[in-house]
């Protein structure tokens, strides 16, 4: 055959597969790249529960037994673990900072108290939620936040979580009053309260020396958001003996 006419039927011929390789692809002809993907197209949102029955339970326990502590749910540990910014903050959060603690405790400046974990009951836990555990038990230890874990058929009473987690407080020892007498815990509180006159809003005969002065600071600079990366800053090499996450 003459190559005069085999030229102009290879340039058709790879026009014709070019112009199918550009043709876009077919509803469900194949998964889109994930950067193409609309975020609420492909994902749509839906409110849902923060917390299971188990865990309601629980916070419904700390929120009796701890009257005057803020009480948080489902909080990342980089919320409230401040760490050095020598090293990269997305290694941090790979390695361990996207677990959430399930309860957190605080005082009322939002000072972490202690942390409390609901866990499956023996032997329903997975793997997975043990190594889980272990990890965030490492990890407050070294930051010396004291790590309470419950049991989900086998939750604490309220005299037992203020004696566990404020062991010898003030409140303990009134509710204490309160077992002796046979009164609740409020009345016994309420009567060991010396009780004042006149109206409560007025200034004039007040003892500000008496006032309880409660520090406003700020919290640390979280390691949860990506304003906050220090960059990609590759750690140093270890022994994989000795990694501990």
């Amino acid at each position: 055959m003459n190559l005069a006419y085999l030229l102009p039927l290879a340039v058709i011929a790879l026009l014709a597969l070019w112009w199918l390789l550009r043709r876009p692809a077919a509803p469900g002809a194949g998964p889109m790249p994930a950067d193409r993907l609309d975020t609420l197209g492909a994902w749509p949102p839906r409110g849902t529960r923060l917390l299971t029955t188990q865990e309601r339970l629980a916070y419904g326990t700390l929120t009796r037994a701890l009257p005057d502590h803020m009480i948080l749910a489902q909080v990342p540990l980089a919320r409230f673990l401040k760490v050095p910014t020598r090293n990269s903050y997305t290694e941090w959060k790979r390695r361990l900072g996207n677990q959430c603690a399930d309860l957190v405790v605080c005082d009322m400046s939002s000072q972490v108290v202690a942390v409390v974990d609901v866990q499956a009951s023996a032997g329903q836990a997975s793997e997975r939620a043990h190594t889980r555990l272990t990890r965030m038990a490492r990890a407050l230890k070294a930051a010396d936040i004291p790590l309470h874990v419950w049991t989900e058929n086998a939750l604490p009473s309220v005299e037992a979580v203020r004696e566990t987690i404020l062991p010898g407080s003030a409140l303990n020892a009134t509710a204490a009053l309160a077992g002796k007498t046979g009164e609740s815990a409020t009345t016994a509180a309420r009567k060991s309260t010396p009780a004042t006159t006149g109206n409560p809003f007025e200034d004039a005969a007040r003892d500000s020396s008496q006032d309880e002065l409660i520090e406003m600071r700020e919290p640390p600079s979280s390691t949860w958001y990506n304003e906050f990366d220090s960059g990609p800053t590759p750690l140093p090499s270890a022994d994989p003996k000795s990694r501990t996450t």
